[in-house]
């Protein structure tokens, strides 16, 4: 009796030990703990081990989850997309996929929020250096380790397709988080979209090339077009409008991610040696306020602007209500081109639009930063493995990336006789517009052109900016704000109290004035210690 009470005693200490281990390989799992050098033989979830022959196991059927901004369709055209796509998905790595959407409303917040819960309801999370807290998140733990091994292991086109360099630029304190998307070409930088065919009729001959250019071109619809708003601005523009004059005005280059008004950076001529111009700068941002006053007296925009929050200014510009919108190149490629939304050049044979992009004076076009759109996994996620085998083929996969970025072929798009991506004469918005909003991965190897779109217009800006940018120089620039973050609050919202009133014209006394109130509400917000700090990280990491 005494033996048998032994060996069950044995037995019971060795499920013990057993079920120990098993939790802690869960919680490493969860977590994305490395306990070893090679992760992709401790971290992996245990039906996605590679196994003794370097096959992966993917016996399990699992369901990834991907996180994105946007709001959730109405309507099951995505649903019916996906249910194509998982079938590939199921055959290739046997798993699926389902989005879970971030609605816009407040999406920050929201988008923070569910990362920081680490339910392990998500998996692959699109994510941005710039507009999505994407360093912040990696700091914080949200975002899971990616080592060399897994990423070549587990999304190996991928790992080849990005370069050594762009990997670097993913990495916080020596580590990699984020996934770029490096191959896809795009512009955000800003400017004026216009009507080109009112400019030549304002004796713009060859369009709109300079602030100068714009105030004649908004003088001359005011009088011409007397019925048209210029510019139907909501009164949200005043840091665009700030930071674009400086663009075009000096060779300033701003660090993305610190504050709204984007007012830190270097120069092209010393990029690591930090400045504010607004802050230093005055005659510069006298002459913006006087110019801003202009254009408020010429009624470029509605004496309400700054109380203005139902302006519909871009589908107004698209039916020919207005005169020119104010955004981002992507914006133009779509605004320039003869779709059927746009209606202008429908109902108006000679029109076309022109783009003034802030810094063109100058020449001072920085390009996006690969980790404007970037994908991370989370750090909960149940199965990190299988998240990067769905990326690998939604970003290189021609079936798969056509169908998530397009649809079906026949129904949400088809090819025309020129190679160019169209709808299909039976497309309907309402009932067959998709939405998965992968902002995080696309690639130019695979895009196939949309026909609606004005190439030869498009193709022309690409290579002018090509001739001129400059890269963004500070990818690797993660800084540490724990200790300045109040100031940097205070110092953005002095900075939007005093902008909106310089941007729109709307101060009261002359400009030195309100240029000189504002520099010093910046001084005793704190801007010289926030600068002091900066530069003091930068010459850490660059100055070394």
């Amino acid at each position: 009796m005494k033996k048998l009470l032994a060996v069950l005693l044995v037995i019971a200490m060795m499920m013990g030990l057993t079920a120990c281990a098993s939790d802690q390989s869960s919680k490493d799992t969860k977590t994305g703990s490395d306990s070893s050098t090679n992760q992709t033989t401790t971290s992996p979830s245990s039906t996605d081990q590679s196994g003794k022959d370097g096959a992966i196991d993917t016996s399990e059927h699992v369901v990834i989850t991907y996180m994105v901004t946007g709001d959730k369709p109405s309507i099951s055209a995505t649903d019916e997309m996906m249910a194509e796509l998982n079938k590939i998905l199921t055959e290739k790595v046997n798993a699926e996929l389902q989005i879970y959407y971030i609605g816009w409303t407040d999406y920050l917040s929201n988008y923070n929020l569910t990362l920081a819960q680490m339910d392990g309801s998500v998996d692959l999370v699109g994510t941005a250096s710039d507009w999505l807290d994407a360093w912040p998140n990696s700091k914080n733990g949200a975002f899971m380790k990616l080592s060399e091994d897994m990423l070549k292991t587990y999304a190996p086109k991928t790992w080849e397709s990005v370069s050594a360099d762009h990997w670097e630029l993913c990495k916080y304190d020596g580590d990699i988080y984020l996934i770029p998307e490096d191959n896809y070409a795009q512009w955000t930088n800003h400017g004026f979209i216009y009507r080109l065919d009112w400019a030549k009729e304002a004796g713009l001959a060859n369009g709109v090339h300079s602030w100068e250019d714009m105030t004649t071109y908004f003088r001359y619809v005011k009088q011409a077009y007397p019925d048209i708003i210029p510019w139907d601005s909501d009164g949200t523009h005043h840091s665009q409008l700030a930071s674009g004059w400086i663009a075009s005005h000096s060779n300033f280059v701003a660090i993305d991610g610190i504050a709204s008004g984007a007012l830190w950076g270097g120069t092209k001529d010393d990029l690591y040696t930090i400045i504010t111009p607004s802050y230093t700068e005055t005659q510069m941002m006298v002459d913006f306020a006087n110019l801003m006053k202009e254009w408020d007296s010429i009624g470029v925009w509605k004496t309400d602007v700054l109380n203005n929050t139902a302006s519909s200014n871009r589908d107004d510009y698209r039916i020919g209500r207005v005169a020119a919108e104010q955004h981002h190149t992507q914006t133009w490629t779509d605004l320039v081109s003869k779709t059927n939304n746009n209606t202008i050049y429908q109902t108006d044979p000679d029109a076309a639009s022109g783009f003034f992009y802030f810094g063109e004076e100058t020449k001072n076009v920085v390009s996006l930063s690969i980790t404007h759109g970037a994908m991370a996994i989370s750090a909960a996620s149940k199965n990190p493995e299988r998240a990067l085998m769905v990326y690998d083929l939604l970003r290189n996969d021609p079936e798969c990336y056509r169908l998530f970025n397009y649809g079906i072929e026949g129904r949400q798009w088809e090819l025309n006789e020129d190679g160019l991506r169209q709808q299909p004469a039976s497309y309907n918005k309402d009932k067959d517009e998709i939405v998965t909003n992968f902002w995080w991965g696309r690639n130019d190897d695979l895009e196939i052109k949309d026909a609606s779109r004005d190439w030869a217009a498009i193709d022309a800006l690409y290579a002018e900016y090509d001739k001129i940018k400059i890269d963004y120089p500070y990818g690797q620039f993660v800084p540490n704000v724990d200790n300045i973050q109040s100031q940097i609050n205070n110092i953005n919202e002095v900075h939007t109290n005093y902008m909106k009133q310089i941007a729109f014209g709307k101060f009261q006394g002359t400009a030195e004035q309100i240029v000189a109130e504002y520099q010093a509400a910046l001084k005793a917000a704190g801007i010289e210690e926030v600068t002091a700090e900066l530069q003091r990280q930068f010459d850490e990491l660059y100055k070394k």
